[in-house]
């Protein structure tokens, strides 16, 4: 089921109606089944898979807190590792590697005929893989207690708002919060609402709209020259933050609606003054994951320089990886790990720079030449995340700055003027109110007002929604294909 669908416009009222209505001792139960149906409307055969995750994990958890034995909480941590990466592998990335090899072996005209896996990728495999794989290794670490109530793990990977696009929600946080009874709260209520809201502002009337011109520009970019790449390759930036952050927004206010409390997944990720800081604010749920049970483990910064440099390279590669099964997500993830060994290496000489130039006495100058340079760090690397083959990454990349005639510009890009207008105005509403939020959450200030104000507020969001929306609501959201 999509955010952006009637279907969940009728189910989220239901759910919520019903949640409230319910006795505390019930309310999980409905929430579990809430959750399946959620999810078996995209394929139901598809629910299996989680429930195999989830009663593998269950169980493997339990073991794992009955017993002191290093050795044997170890057994049931490779099992659970194990059923997991054979799940993910087999679904996701069996035909990428299983393609890979047959090019390696016709290369050298060797014989190759094992055949593809033909079956649709299960959506938010991902997402809910590392979601349940963090709760075995917390516990398997002593972090966190094993969860005995096999419907409340259960809910636990499988809750609606953020089983299908995060954010990967960490057991230590989550799991307590199904036993809390939550009371109906009108202030919270509205709160989640707004940022659902918010959320739905970005997905519909900023990620929709670019999505057309990205779209019609990336899956031709050989029609299309220097301007026309870049004005797409910039809306990509947008389009994606947009797409991936208003999701996270949607899921976080529906939880909050409910009474539950989520990471937050963003944090101004364009901001940044590095690529270090991009990633601290950029899918903070899936950069600390990563952090904590593969950088961290692998000795971190804790040794030897070269060691370091092939421990922050190896997460980025394996951070691509985790977004697709193709070279570009790869090669997009070597290009975030380069960034950032470089930035390292090259600390010394820009701080020479930096005083060379006297900027350290200009910090706003600095901080804003800091902040332009890692967008466009960034930006330059969502071309091979966007890209639907090398090829055509590699030719957009070259072709960036040929035939920059305004005078050119092809106007076959999918989108009216007057669609162009609407979405760059939106964009630059989106970063007004961002700027806004750096001090206090703008719905916690719209709280604060008088009921006028945030009716006029309320009201306005609702007109710009229903008036400048995309007119394909059912647009799915870019990270359900991870």
């Amino acid at each position: 089921m999509l955010f952006n669908s009637l279907q969940f416009l009728i189910f989220f009222p239901i759910v919520v109606s019903v949640y409230f209505v319910l006795p505390h001792r019930f309310r999980w139960f409905f929430l579990l089944c809430s959750s399946y149906y959620f999810y078996m409307c995209w394929k139901p055969e598809y629910v299996v898979l989680i429930m195999i995750s989830t009663i593998i994990d269950y169980y493997a958890g339990l073991q794992m807190w009955k017993t002191t034995l290093r050795a044997k909480r170890k057994k049931y941590l490779i099992l659970s590792l194990v059923s997991n990466f054979c799940i993910l592998f087999a679904f996701k990335y069996f035909n990428f590697f299983n393609e890979s090899a047959r090019h390696i072996f016709n290369h050298f005209n060797i014989l190759y005929n094992i055949p593809a896996f033909k079956v649709l990728l299960p959506i938010g495999i991902s997402f809910y893989t590392f979601q349940t794989l963090s709760y075995s290794i917390d516990v398997y670490r002593g972090h966190q207690k094993a969860e005995k109530h096999l419907g409340i793990f259960a809910l636990y990977v499988a809750f609606f708002p953020q089983l299908v696009a995060g954010p990967i929600e960490r057991s230590i946080n989550l799991l307590p919060q199904f036993y809390e009874k939550h009371s109906f709260d009108y202030q919270r209520i509205k709160k989640g609402l707004l940022l659902m809201s918010w959320g739905f502002f970005k997905k519909l009337v900023i990620a929709d709209h670019v999505a057309v011109l990205v779209d019609q520009v990336y899956n031709h970019p050989a029609d299309y020259t220097g301007t026309s790449l870049i004005i797409a390759t910039y809306f990509f930036a947008f389009q994606i933050y947009c797409d991936f952050s208003g999701y996270s927004d949607i899921a976080v206010g529906a939880a909050q609606v409910l009474g539950f409390d989520l990471m937050t997944n963003f944090n101004f990720p364009y901001m940044a003054k590095s690529v270090a800081e991009f990633w601290k604010r950029w899918h903070i749920s899936l950069s600390t994951w990563f952090r904590d049970y593969l950088y961290i483990p692998l000795g971190g910064n804790r040794v030897t320089k070269n060691r370091w440099f092939f421990n922050i390279f190896a997460v980025f590669l394996l951070s691509g990886l985790w977004h697709g099964a193709n070279w570009t997500f790869i090669i997009w993830g070597a290009l975030h790990g380069s960034y950032l060994l470089f930035s390292i290496a090259s600390s010394g000489w820009r701080n020479q720079a930096v005083s060379a130039l006297k900027l350290n006495q200009y910090p706003r100058i600095h901080e804003a030449i800091k902040i332009f340079v890692t967008f466009h760090f960034v930006v330059f690397a969502w071309i091979f995340f966007r890209a639907n083959s090398i090829k055509d990454a590699v030719y957009i990349s070259t072709h960036l700055f040929t035939d920059m005639n305004f005078q050119k510009l092809e106007y076959a890009l999918g989108l009216e003027p007057s669609e162009i207008i609407i979405a760059v105005m939106a964009i630059l509403i989106m970063e007004i109110v961002q700027v806004m939020q750096r001090g206090t959450a703008l719905r916690v200030w719209i709280s604060q007002r008088p009921l006028w104000l945030q009716c006029a507020v309320y009201y306005s969001v609702i007109f710009c929604l229903f008036i400048f929306k995309h007119s394909n609501m059912n647009t799915p959201f870019i990270y359900f294909q991870f």
